[in-house]
């Protein structure tokens, strides 16, 4: 299309394009057939992929819906080598999920590892930067699962598909509050332990009191707190 053939106030060419009438009734059947093909693919490629998707499933959704897109918009694309292209990925996905369920090795290149972003009520902040995780995105989602504090929490992981799961302590100890300090209301209510003092970076229990500005043996930080029973 040239440039001279666009104008703004065109809307039979902004709303029904440049195709021809009986077009949109083949859209119809198009659509019908991209949306079988979607289907039995994704069924073919297993329940996984109707819930927590892994990066190459996410990979293979999107490639799925590249190829069949053109086959309902445009007139001149067949539904033929969508097809072929699902089939394509099915069997990608299959070879890989299998070949991943009997090699580890395998499975962590593809889809990456399991991080342990808390561990025994303590923040663990290199695993965080590298993984970009911040503490009010960690903090939130302990407060989703009612944790009030570091010293509730067992493990933290955050999985390979970008979920987290967490495990709570069976006998929970003092630690670092997770209510936001701006909820003054909320963290006065929390019952404070005056002999026992934690990192406010990372959870740490300190042996050193609120004055004393002694540096973290886990994260270096010399800022101290009060823990909550």
């Amino acid at each position: 299309m040239d440039k001279s053939d666009i104008f703004w106030n065109d809307w039979q060419r902004i709303l029904i394009g440049q195709v021809p009438g009986p077009f949109f009734i083949e859209v119809i059947l198009r659509m019908i057939v991209v949306y079988f093909i979607l289907v039995f693919s994704m069924r073919a490629m297993g329940k996984r992929m109707a819930t927590q998707l892994t990066i190459t499933e996410y990979a293979s959704l999107v490639s799925l819906a590249a190829a069949t897109g053109m086959a309902v918009q445009t007139p001149e694309r067949g539904l033929l080598p969508a097809m072929l292209i699902a089939a394509i990925v099915i069997y990608t996905q299959r070879f890989i999920a299998k070949r991943a369920s009997v090699n580890n090795r395998f499975e962590k290149l593809l889809m990456g590892e399991i991080d342990i972003l808390v561990e025994d009520g303590k923040l663990n902040i290199p695993v965080m930067h590298h993984t970009r995780i911040t503490r009010e995105k960690l903090f939130s989602k302990m407060r989703n699962s009612s944790i009030k504090h570091l010293g509730e929490v067992q493990r933290l992981y955050f999985e390979a598909s970008g979920d987290f799961a967490l495990i709570k302590a069976k006998e929970p100890k003092p630690g670092l509050s997770v209510i936001p300090n701006w909820d003054k209301k909320m963290r006065d209510k929390q019952k404070r332990e005056p002999g026992i003092c934690v990192c406010k970076t990372c959870g740490n229990i300190k042996h050193a009191t609120i004055e004393q500005r002694i540096a973290c043996d886990n994260c270096g930080n010399e800022d101290t707190e009060y823990a909550v029973l």
